[in-house]
């Protein structure tokens, strides 16, 4: 999964992002609130964790602004300690949920991943695909209740293809939810590692729609 994180000071940024990598995420990150606005309208994002007290434009301008172009990741915002209004203004402009500053960081990868779980359609932390099953809070994917030996990428192909199930899935859509903004997006590593989940998960679970993308099935 890929988040975009939008907050001002550098070393929360870093200990955000770095906490975030180790839950499996790509993160993309913006220190101002012109830069984050400008990331999250032109990039592809499962999650944006957003600071309210941003320069250059305000948090909840940042906000506003994408839900008027119809952008509809999940927000999670970062607000003061008892600061009220803040919470209420970013509801309203079309927050999903917030932190109060100071915060876990392993909360606010929690809240995250929860998110994302909930717009993809899935209630519970356990996301069943047919003999697959994946721990959206620990990372862990299990077939038939054993753990798979999967790389950093595979795990983050299957993650998506799991949350998306039962729906072709373009290589360039997994392609911009697992790559940075800076980095040069490979579909041939796209489809040589989709060669060998195949191997790892079964025959017929992963179908390839020529010209299309990938389907992950969930059987039964």
């Amino acid at each position: 999964m890929r988040a975009l994180i939008v907050e001002d000071d550098s070393l929360l940024s870093s200990q955000l992002a770095t906490a975030m990598q180790a839950a499996g995420f790509v993160t993309d990150r913006a220190s101002d609130g012109t830069e984050g606005e400008f990331l999250g309208a032109t990039e592809s994002y499962d999650v944006a964790i957003l600071d309210l007290g941003l320069p250059g434009l305000p948090g909840i301008e940042v906000l506003t602004r994408w839900r008027d172009q119809g952008i509809t990741m999940p927000v999670l915002i970062l607000t003061a300690r008892g600061d009220w209004t803040d919470k209420v203004a970013g509801f309203r402009a079309g927050a999903d949920d917030y932190a109060v500053k100071p915060f876990r960081l392993d909360e606010v990868v929690l809240r995250a991943q929860t998110l994302i779980r909930r717009a993809a359609g899935h209630a519970r932390p356990v996301i069943a695909a047919g003999p697959l099953k994946l721990d959206s809070q620990l990372g862990v994917i299990t077939r038939d209740g054993t753990a798979l030996k999967l790389t950093a990428f595979e795990t983050r192909i299957l993650s998506y293809l799991m949350h998306h199930q039962n729906r072709i899935v373009s290589r360039t859509e997994l392609s911009e939810h697992l790559y940075e903004a800076e980095t040069d997006r490979d579909f041939k590593s796209i489809e040589v590692v989709i060669g060998r989940l195949r191997r790892k998960v079964g025959d017929g679970l992963i179908e390839t729609r020529r010209g299309e993308g990938y389907v992950l099935r969930a059987v039964g």
